[in-house]
């Protein structure tokens, strides 16, 4: 097998973790680990943008914004128990995929980083707002059955040198390993759109989506884009969203999905721009210029990476202004303890720990800076 020179460095680099791992399992043939396959559906180029032409990215709330329960997830265990999957990994984030007890595929972040804390608040924001996020939630402990020692590394290392089927037959589940405080991801929004070379979206394709086609008005689109802002999500690479189909019964074979929905899928680089850093996100521009309404992400990471400098409708502006308005400060300081925001910034030695009412203070500040003021030209 050639080993590309990538693959070498990685594992030369982590040896001794690595090897710990391999060496922590025995060879079991009746407890093979089965690869994780994304829940993707491959169409053309044609069927995408058209699919991204229709989409909605905002729905009414089930819950009303009001009562949503910010603190924590629903039932939230404090213990949870899963058997380790082979599967690949993006990114550069400690993560691995795992089979709950349930049955239920979930993508597991680990490890001492602000964002975990800011992939779980941000994506429970957007979900209380009624735009489209994974589940996130955060568990003080979980034990994995099959886990190496460090199981992003080992998995980087197995992709890298194409040893998954060596591998597989090393998992013991039997042996576990325990992880405090994971966040824990279950995908939502349905089943995944994408053509061999694009499976996600950008944010400048957000001009795609045409009202006169059955997609979002203008004035949602514009509200994502402003709470993208708002949150300062400039780790916002196309694969940091997902187009998705809200129901398989809506994507008939061989036709078109008939309720696609445009999605964010990894917020973890939100509340910065250095990740849950109080002061960069007091100091984050909403607006580059407010008389006209304009706004970027050029001050930020990337330069805004896939967000292009756009001008925002009145009713773009409006509706979320009056989303966010809805909120309660007790909930918006739930929002911030639940994802332990408190504790997130000692991970970051050279940034100061804040409280809790610094971090409401500056969301409510945010949100005066998009509801106050004049109306934006039409």
């Amino acid at each position: 097998m050639k080993v590309p020179h990538a693959g070498l460095a990685l594992i030369a680099g982590s040896a001794g973790l690595i090897a710990a791992g391999l060496m922590a399992q025995a060879s079991d043939p009746n407890r093979l680990a089965a690869p994780v396959k994304k829940a993707i559906r491959i169409v053309s180029a044609g069927e995408r943008l058209d699919a991204l032409a229709r989409a909605q990215v905002w729905r009414p709330p089930a819950v009303p914004v009001s009562q949503a329960h910010l603190a924590a997830a629903p039932a939230a265990p404090a213990f949870l128990s899963c058997r380790f999957q082979i599967s690949d990994l993006g990114g550069t984030s400690q993560k691995f995929d795992c089979m709950l007890e349930n049955g239920d595929l979930v993508r597991v972040k680990y490890g001492r980083t602000p964002e975990i804390p800011s992939e779980v608040a941000a994506s429970r924001l957007l979900r209380a707002l009624g735009f489209g996020a994974d589940e996130v939630m955060l568990v003080e402990r979980l034990r994995c059955h099959g886990c190496p020692v460090e199981p992003f590394v080992t998995m980087k290392a197995v992709e890298l040198t194409d040893s998954d089927g060596f591998y597989r037959q090393l998992v013991d589940y039997e042996h576990y390993r325990d992880f405090e405080w994971v966040a824990i991801e279950r995908k939502g929004g349905g089943r995944a759109i994408g053509t061999g070379q694009v499976k996600e979206w950008a944010f400048f394709e957000l001009d795609q989506i045409d009202a006169a086609k059955g997609g979002a008005p203008r004035a949602h689109v514009d509200a994502l884009r402003l709470l993208a802002v708002f949150l300062a999500h400039w780790d916002n690479k196309s694969e940091n969203q997902r187009l998705v189909c809200e129901s398989e019964h809506d994507w008939p074979e061989g036709g078109a999905c008939r309720a696609p929905f445009a999605m964010l899928q990894d917020i973890g680089g939100a509340f910065g721009p250095r990740k849950v850093d109080l002061d960069g996100w007091r100091a984050a521009p909403i607006w580059d210029d407010r008389a006209r309404c304009t706004t970027s992400m050029t001050a930020l990471p990337y330069e805004g990476a896939t967000f292009a400098p756009v001008t925002i409708t009145e009713a773009g502006r409006r509706h979320l202004a009056s989303l966010l308005g809805q909120l309660r400060d007790d909930q918006i300081a739930g929002l911030f303890a639940g994802a332990r925001f408190d504790q997130a910034t000692g991970l970051l030695p050279t940034v100061v720990p804040h409280g809790i009412p610094e971090w409401v203070a500056a969301f409510k500040s945010r949100v005066r800076a998009i509801s106050d003021g004049p109306a934006c030209p039409q």
